[in-house]
């Protein structure tokens, strides 16, 4: 079981400058991802394992606060934040990303927005086929494909708990030399195929009813039923 009082967190926006170079494993963590966690080992395995925990949900740093955790956020550090900043700073320097998950639809879109947004930035991109788990020459195909492009920055997209039990699965397979994260929704907001809540929704830590509002039928059990879960797993962890 995934105890979010032992987990290891960056605390602040800022601590994502500190990051080390090289191969580095980020992964983040909301009240969704920790209820999966509770029932699948290998999802807890890899979030605990990881080289960096970011806390994108406001749930979990004030859950944080009441449970004493070892970790103390200061502030929500969304899946969009860790985007941003890694991008930013590889268009600093120029470089390759690779963009693994999603369609093609909106790796095209990303393509085409990175060019505009990100000049330097070199963009290779690779849709995995749409299906609950790879068989062993798809996984292989994805690894050489990634290895291949030898990537100063990797994004994996295929939502959570298959994005991050992916990568921590192959993880000493992929050679390469640069920061990995994984994202889920943040290739179809960068795309511009999924809308992201205003700024106001953000700041006030309520984008989860934003989505919830826009897309009912597909989030209402993700976020009325996995919040009200969410309070119970904390609570047992409590007492």
């Amino acid at each position: 079981m995934l105890k979010l009082k032992d987990l290891s967190l960056l605390e602040s926006r800022r601590e994502l400058s500190l990051l080390p170079e090289g191969k580095v494993l980020i992964n983040t963590i909301n009240a969704h991802s920790y209820n999966t966690a509770q029932k699948d080992p290998l999802f807890a395995e890899a979030l605990q394992k990881g080289d960096a925990l970011v806390p994108d949900g406001a749930s979990i740093v004030l859950a944080c606060r009441w449970l004493k955790a070892k970790s103390q956020p200061k502030e929500r550090i969304a899946g969009w934040d860790l985007f941003e900043h890694e991008m930013e700073q590889l268009n600093r320097r120029g470089g390759k990303c690779f963009f693994m998950g999603s369609s093609e639809r909106v790796l095209g879109l990303v393509k085409a927005k990175a060019a505009e947004v990100y000049p330097n930035i070199t963009v290779e991109t690779y849709s995995p086929p749409y299906k609950p788990e790879f068989s062993d020459e798809e996984n292989r195909q994805i690894i050489e494909a990634i290895n291949k492009a030898n990537p100063d920055l990797l994004w994996i997209g295929m939502t959570a708990p298959k994005q991050e039990k992916w990568v921590y699965t192959h993880w000493k397979e992929l050679d390469i030399h640069c920061h990995c994260g994984a994202i889920g929704a943040v290739f179809d907001f960068f795309a511009g195929t999924v809308e992201r809540a205003p700024k106001w929704w953000q700041e006030h830590s309520l984008e989860w009813l934003y989505r919830l509002i826009k897309e009912p039928r597909r989030m209402w059990r993700r976020y009325i039923i996995g919040n009200i879960l969410f309070l119970i797993n904390i609570a047992k962890e409590k007492f």
